[in-house]
């Protein structure tokens, strides 16, 4: 054996918890606390200047640790995170919601933002059932004029 396994220097087992760990590479935290699918994904969202790591646009390779405030774009919205631990590993939803936490004012921006979606929702006209090909022309002219081609 060459020193390789599965248990880490000091021969601890890797249980999966949130990790003691100091630093992590802002790329690889984005996609193991699940807030992107995929890690490119994540550095896409870094390059596009999308994220921002204690107020500044940062690039994929910097490292984020604990103590460290986020500010990225989810959804159409702006999500303001305080980051809580380095995850070990990419694990379950429970796990990485355990390695951060969203600001109360960004909780009440989300607040506001999901009434207003709602609101527009509400403006947008729907039929009983499918329709017909008169009223498909009608909607799609709406739609024309409203910009939504």
């Amino acid at each position: 054996m060459n020193g390789h396994n599965e248990r880490g220097d000091d021969g601890e087992e890797d249980s999966g918890e949130p990790g003691t760990g100091d630093a992590l590479r802002i790329d690889r935290w984005l996609w193991c606390v699940r807030l992107y699918k995929t890690r490119s994904l994540a550095a896409a969202a870094l390059n596009n200047g999308r994220v921002e790591l204690n107020g500044t646009r940062v690039k994929p390779s910097r490292t984020v640790k604990p103590g460290d405030v986020l500010t990225l774009a989810l959804n159409g919205r702006d999500v303001e995170l305080n980051v809580l631990a380095i995850p070990r590993r990419r694990g379950p939803a429970t796990e990485a919601r355990a390695c951060y936490e969203e600001t109360a004012a960004s909780q009440a921006r989300g607040v506001a933002w999901a009434q207003q979606h709602r609101l527009a929702a509400l403006s947008v006209p729907r039929s009983e059932g499918r329709p017909d090909k008169k009223e498909r022309r009608v909607l799609l002219d709406l739609a024309r004029r409203q910009g939504r081609d």
